[in-house]
Formats: C-alpha cells, sequence, structure tokens
C-alpha cells in the first residue's frame, strides 16, 4: 500500500509543481509523477538531514521541502526530456 501513496503523492506532488514552473513543460504524465516521486524523496532526505522529518501534528516543513524538490526535479528532468526528445526528432 505504501507503493500506491508514494504513486499518488508523487503524481500530485509532479502536478503541483508543473504548474509553478512557468511555461508549459513538455514532459508526459507517467514522467511527471516518477519525477514527482524523486522530488518527494530528495524532500524527505533534506528533512531527515535538517532533522525536521517527523514533528508532532502536520510535517509541514517536510512537506515544503517534497514540494521544493519535486520543483527541481520536475524542471531539471523536463529540460533533459526536452533535451533528449529533440536529439532523437532530428535523427
Amino acid at each position: 500500500m505504501s507503493w500506491l501513496w508514494a504513486i499518488i503523492v508523487g503524481l500530485v506532488l509532479g502536478l503541483i509543481a508543473k504548474a509553478i514552473l512557468p511555461g508549459k513543460q513538455q514532459i508526459p504524465l507517467w514522467l511527471t509523477a516518477v519525477f514527482g516521486i524523486l522530488g518527494s524523496v530528495l524532500g524527505n532526505w533534506a528533512a531527515t538531514g535538517l532533522g525536521v522529518n517527523d514533528t508532532k501534528g502536520i510535517d509541514w516543513i517536510r512537506h515544503l521541502l517534497q514540494l521544493i524538490g519535486a520543483v527541481v526535479v520536475v524542471g531539471v528532468g523536463e529540460m533533459a526530456w526536452v533535451a533528449l526528445r529533440g536529439k532523437k526528432s532530428r535523427a
């Protein structure tokens, strides 16, 4: 069940990250979910490093770090996706 939640949270975080980033991202929905999951893992890692991964109540700082991680991963991943797709279409 945790994998299902990871996919759902990753998709939601990826979609929010796409909405935050300026312009239109050209990555497919499945890749948005993958990048969202990776961003969430990156945010959890940062929260653990800062010691804010488990607090009383809602972990707002951890969730914010997950969103920041998703924005970074979606932004970088989208640039890589466009670069790879551009090279394939020219060949």
